[in-house]
């Protein structure tokens, strides 16, 4: 009666002993991932960024080494390569970049060449992040960015004094500073749009029970500037 019991257990801690003993089998095939899981991090600065002044490229040409090295964009926009002389880095992107530096060491200094770009340290687009934020500053921007990511930045609201309903972003638009005033927490709710944000952007959140962004810039702006959109 209990034969077949006894059986099926003893199967089962086989199929246990042999499950263990593949886990901890040098070279055995890793278990695959699961769905919905975290894909490892991607390079700090995506594809769109457009190079500017200030920021540090790293130029690999294959199997080059005297052409390969780290430049540094000055701040008319550009670096100098050997053989290539002065290159016009601003408002390029990467693989735009990549693809010039190809086209003018080809056919007279090397054949086909191999040339990548990458941007080593991205400083020239930035954006401001302060009032009642955890960690008020300036940050870059490394490819497009939306207000709430630019929030995210600054480690997010001070939970403690943040009014989120109430959060200006301030820009120079043909010389002249204006601004729009978002409701974070209808964009998080899916309510709102969430705005992209530009580089020198100033965003304020701003502190509960006080008008603090109506007076960021010492007054400078009348309050109804505050209420125009862009």
């Amino acid at each position: 009666m209990f034969r077949p019991i006894a059986l099926l257990s003893a199967c089962l801690l086989q199929l246990i002993a042999l499950g263990s003993a593949r886990a901890q089998t040098p070279g055995a095939p890793p278990a695959p991932a699961l769905a919905g899981a975290a894909a490892p991090a991607g390079p700090a600065v995506v594809s769109s960024y457009r190079i500017g002044p200030d920021d540090t490229l790293d130029i690999v040409v294959f199997q080059v080494p005297e052409l390969s090295r780290t430049v540094q964009v000055d701040a008319a926009g550009q670096f100098t390569l050997p053989v290539v002389g002065v290159v016009n880095a601003a408002g390029r992107t990467a693989d735009e970049l990549s693809r010039s530096l190809r086209d003018r060491l080809d056919g007279g200094y090397l054949r086909d060449p191999q040339v990548t770009v990458l941007i080593k340290q991205a400083v020239s687009q930035r954006v401001t992040v302060d009032g009642a934020v955890v960690k008020p500053g300036i940050y870059p921007l490394t490819g497009p960015t939306s207000l709430l990511q630019a929030v995210a930045l600054a480690n997010g609201p001070d939970p403690r004094v943040a009014n989120i309903r109430r959060v200006a972003v301030f820009r120079s638009v043909d010389g002249r500073r204006q601004s729009q005033v978002y409701d974070l927490s209808k964009i998080r709710s899916g309510r709102a749009e969430d705005p992209t944000v530009k580089a020198d952007d100033v965003i304020v959140v701003a502190t509960s029970g006080t008008k603090s962004f109506f007076t960021y810039f010492g007054g400078s702006l009348p309050i109804l500037s505050i209420l125009r959109p862009y």
